[in-house]
């Protein structure tokens, strides 16, 4: 570009290889850059690299508030109390001097700003920011200062809390964050002692920051004396659900009254608390646990302005804890549930099967993931693997649903698997609170020396079938539609002769699935691994296969079942 104005703004390329500022003008003393309609800087000058210590590859990219604006303690400013943002959100030209820039090197930098609309090379709407140091050559470390905040600061502390808090169903999670938007904004410390679900008292998180950075003292985290109902002090009050309190050192310096007592004590002690505000942690039905802030290093002591921030703040983190506690214990009974209903393996003459379940990661849902293996009258094995869509307990009663009424009709009826499962389907259809299902049924036979698979698949991944030489091939000649589609459509039955010492892979999508990578992908993986696993006994087959073939950032639920047929005609020995 041969000259530069506010209309026209040469967007440049994100990632860490931008270096150069192309088509700001490099000014003296005055930081420049753009940011497109959602705030990301598009583009810098050299001068802001210089103010800011941070390079192009730095700062494109990145959200211009997130990264940069601070207030005068070096806290993250809400977007409601930046003035900066409200002149960028107005789409109007704006200034001011009272802003402060977090530098690379983690000082702030005084600024005073300009921000003015602009036209993007692309045609989008972006701002262009001209910034300079307020005054030149002095830039300061965060402040020490009084920690009452302004009633805009309070309200949107506020609302950050309840975002953050409700977006997570983990309590360890959640009290990770809690701990995050308090220190050090509000307080030089962070104690969270909560109320287990068997009424023990546990000290889960002593929290400081060096440097704006949270540091956890796992040396004075741990299980705490039981709650003594008689006692005055502070904390033993708020535990019991009593209203907060203020506390100092001197509180603490007469003759205890309870275990606990002792335990805050130690902690004054330990961590230099001058001040400290404790108020109790309470959800819908009962008190969870309390949260003292306290101050060591910075001027000042709380006061009652601070206990009612206080207050709203632990009031959120007990109906984000309340519900993070309801969460697990769904998730535990559904759990249970799932397990218990999944079959013990029969002994069946000649054959080899293992079975493995493995539930999703502790910020996932249970799912309708199952497998079952049982004799029929006419000397067959019934195999079936199937996974019940949703994420749920509803999920996992569905799927136990769908296996008792397939070993219903495979018992009762002897027809081939395809009719069964068109039976199945219109129960699930019409009778069960199932919604949809895949499902793999199939009965394993034996003729004179020879073993094979009639099986049928609806909608489920293929089965593998891998030789004793290693060869390997998915079956899927045959796939038909879902249960509980509403479709009527005749099914399909497949005979898979099995070869002696081959291994049948049945399995659902959590062992093949990645958010990351294609399905043919995680198939390919799948297939690699199981070949190189042929001769390897059963049980550690499973094992491996699971730990070797299972995408790394997979989030559902897996069922594995394996079965290997004997060797010629004789039993297959431990293999």
């Amino acid at each position: 570009m041969s000259a530069w104005s506010p209309d026209h703004i040469e967007r440049q390329p994100p990632g860490p290889a931008v270096r150069s500022p192309d088509g700001l003008p490099d000014l003296l003393h005055a930081g420049m850059y753009v940011v497109d309609d959602n705030g990301a800087i598009v583009s810098v000058n050299a001068r802001t690299e210089a103010l800011l210590d941070r390079t192009a590859g730095e700062l494109v990219g990145r959200d211009a508030h997130d990264l940069l604006h601070r207030d005068h303690l070096g806290q993250t400013m809400p977007r409601a109390s930046c003035s900066m943002m409200q002149a960028f959100l107005s789409g109007r030209t704006g200034g001011g001097d009272s802003e402060w820039f977090r530098r690379g090197d983690a000082t702030l930098l005084p600024v005073t700003w300009l921000v003015t609309p602009c036209r993007l090379d692309d045609g989008a709407t972006g701002a262009a920011v001209l910034f300079y140091e307020s005054d030149p050559g002095n830039s300061v470390t965060p402040a020490a200062d009084s920690p009452t905040l302004s009633q805009l600061d309070r309200l949107a502390l506020l609302a950050e809390t309840t975002t953050r808090l409700t977006s997570t169903l983990d309590s360890d999670e959640a009290v990770a964050r809690l701990v995050r938007l308090v220190v050090p904004r509000l307080a030089d410390w962070a104690i969270v002692d909560l109320i287990t679900e068997s009424d023990d008292v546990w000290r889960t998180t002593v929290a400081t920051h060096r440097d704006g950075v949270v540091v956890r003292r796992e040396e004075l985290e741990g299980p705490l004396p039981p709650v003594h109902e008689e006692s005055f002090m502070p904390l033993s009050r708020a535990l019991r659900g009593a209203a907060s309190a203020l506390a100092g050192p001197e509180t603490y310096q007469g003759p205890p009254d309870s275990g606990i007592a002792v335990a805050q004590q130690k902690l004054f002690q330990e961590t230099g608390l001058r001040s400290a505000a404790i108020a109790p942690i309470r959800g819908p039905r009962a008190v969870l646990g309390a949260l003292t802030l306290g101050l060591s290093d910075r001027p000042g002591t709380f006061a009652d302005a601070e206990l009612s921030l206080l207050e709203d703040i632990a009031r959120r983190a007990g109906l984000a804890l309340e519900n993070a506690r309801l969460y697990q214990r769904q998730r535990h009974i559904a759990e249970t549930m799932q397990r218990h209903l999944l079959p013990q393996m029969p002994e069946v003459p000649g054959l080899r099967m293992a079975a493995r379940y493995e539930s999703a990661s502790e910020s996932s849902q249970v799912g309708g993931d199952w497998y079952d293996v049982f004799s029929l009258p006419d000397g067959s094995t019934a195999v079936a693997i199937g996974d019940v869509v949703g994420h749920n307990i509803d999920a996992a009663a569905g799927m136990a649903q769908v296996r008792n009424m397939l070993r219903a009709y495979a018992w009762a009826l002897e027809e081939p698997p395809s009719s069964i499962v068109e039976r199945l389907d219109q129960a699930v259809v019409n009778v069960a609170e199932a919604s949809m299902a895949t499902l793999i049924f199939g009965r394993v036979e034996r003729s004179d020396e020879e073993w094979a698979l009639r099986w049928t698949n609806a909608g489920h991944p293929p089965p593998l079938l891998i030789t004793h030489d290693g060869r390997s091939r998915f079956l899927d000649e045959e796939h038909d539609h879902l249960l509980g589609t509403g479709l009527i459509r005749a099914r399909t039955d497949t005979l898979t002769p099995l070869p002696p010492l081959s291994t049948l892979v049945l399995y659902t999508d959590g062992l093949i699935e990645s958010p990351g990578h294609t399905l043919d992908r995680g198939l390919a993986r799948l297939r690699q691994h199981a070949a190189a696993l042929a001769h390897r006994p059963l049980h550690v087959f499973c094992d491996l296969l699971l730990e070797r073939a299972r995408p790394v950032d997979n989030d559902d639920d897996v069922a594995l079942l394996v079965i290997r047929t004997p060797a010629g005609g004789g039993e297959p020995g431990d293999r």
